[in-house]
């Protein structure tokens, strides 16, 4: 290692000082932050509310404290659906229920995972992945999916948001303990050749996170009373309904085998379908696979299932070029590299590949301006609640799409004949630790 040198400290004092720009920048920004010191406010003629496309809605749901943003955006999707074909726009699912039965079935998963990988040491890669992901609530689309499949869904009333939904942070931190927990135990029955106590002491391992969750969260309701008045005003009830049922009967026309998670990881291989056996969450569910393709495949899928009148799930990296005050995502915001006159700027493989650069949250897509075929902004359905950006909707230049999108989830019959062949083809396996976004 070189050290640095009291020269060299004196020449950066020099350079600083040598441009009185450099004085005025650090000004403005110890006084109001770097960020509002470089906003540029210019964005607003571009983002300006108006959209040529428009799903019809007007409430949206919050997170709060939770990783759950996935299982928002999956269900605002739904819930969009849902909306269209029973005219009863504001019509809300409970994140609750099916989060309730994530963390089961992810420990599920997590217990199957450790005791494969019980010949390899603890220290191993692959081992100490699986332990680092113990409790996470982040997830995916087709994890939800699988979650829908088998437990169904219920409405928000049915089983309401409480203190551990909103704020998961204690609930996730007593799960990973207790997981890693089982996993010392199991890995010792296995090394102790006690294959023959493995099921019963998982069935307890899992009896117990069961006990974990339903102190947080609640039992799930095994029934509900479907009870909601329409736009018309019209009155609407129909008791007893198991959360399976519900799915059967009101959602028996949504194609769930027929979406595809399009992804653009210019870090690997475009062209390619990938599997993430991480994320498989459900045993016998799907497993999670993303199609990796070039970026204009996203947002001509995107635009297109918009225009049919459906919303669009997509991960993108959130925290990068927007502001929650205006709802802005503008790759042109935020100027810092003018204020410090350096150049920051990367490659989407780059950023992926440093670790700069990945999706951080799952947001839905329900309107676009486009004009003759050139797309100019994109309108954003949030899950922070109405107090950020235009009433908890946001708005999104085609550039920052490009930029900080990394995947979106469509039908297949608004993908070229290749792509569906791609997606329907087989796999490759991702290991754990592999960053494609």
């Amino acid at each position: 290692m070189t050290g640095i040198t009291e020269q060299e400290l004196s020449s950066f004092s020099e350079d600083f000082n040598s441009n009185p720009k450099n004085q005025i920048a650090s000004r403005a920004a110890r006084r109001s932050g770097l960020l509002e010191a470089s906003f540029n406010d210019r964005v607003s003629e571009r983002l300006n509310h108006t959209f040529s496309i428009e799903l019809d809605t007007e409430n949206v749901t919050n997170q709060k404290h939770s990783g759950r943003c996935w299982e928002f955006a999956s269900l605002n999707v739904l819930r969009h659906y849902f909306g269209k074909k029973n005219k009863v726009k504001n019509f809300t699912f409970s994140q609750a229920y099916n989060f309730f039965w994530d963390k089961i079935e992810r420990a599920n998963a997590f217990y199957d995972a450790i005791i494969s990988l019980a010949d390899k040491p603890i220290n191993d890669r692959e081992v100490q992945s699986w332990l680092q992901f113990a409790g996470e609530d982040g997830g995916l689309w087709g994890m939800a999916m699988n979650l829908v499949k088998k437990y169904g869904v219920v409405p928000s009333y049915a089983m309401p948001e409480s203190f551990n939904s909103n704020d998961t942070t204690a609930l996730i931190d007593s799960l990973a303990r207790k997981e890693r927990k089982d996993a010392v135990f199991l890995r010792k029955l296995v090394a102790e050749g006690k294959q023959d106590e493995l099921k019963e002491a998982k069935k307890k391992c899992l009896n117990e996170v069961y006990r974990i969750v339903a102190v947080a969260l609640g039992e799930p309701p095994k029934k509900f009373d479907l009870e909601y008045r329409d736009d018309d005003k019209k009155y609407h009830l129909e008791k007893d309904l198991t959360p399976r049922q519900f799915v059967q009967k009101y959602f028996k026309d949504f194609k769930f085998d027929d979406y595809v998670c399009l992804s653009n990881c210019p870090n690997h291989e475009l062209d390619k379908l990938y599997h993430m056996p991480l994320y498989d969450n459900v045993a016998g569910g799907d497993q999670i696979k993303f199609l990796n393709v070039p970026i204009e495949n996203l947002y001509e899928a995107a635009l297109a299932q918009l225009k049919a009148g459906d919303a669009v799930i997509f991960g993108n990296d959130v925290s990068k070029q927007m502001e929650r005050k205006t709802g802005f995502m503008d790759t042109e915001l935020y100027k810092t590299d003018d204020l410090f006159s350096v150049d920051t700027k990367m490659s989407k493989a780059d950023r992926i590949a440093t670790g700069e650069g990945f999706a951080t949250h799952d947001m839905t897509l329900v309107g676009v301006d486009e004009d003759h075929g050139e797309i100019r902004k994109w309108k954003v359905e949030n899950s922070w609640g109405d107090k950020t950006g235009h009433k908890g909707f946001y708005e999104m230049s085609q550039a920052w799409f490009e930029d900080y999108v990394y995947d979106v989830v469509v039908r297949k019959e608004f993908l070229p004949k290749k792509l569906v062949e791609l997606a329907e083809g087989p796999a490759v396996d991702l290991k754990p630790w592999d960053n494609i976004g």
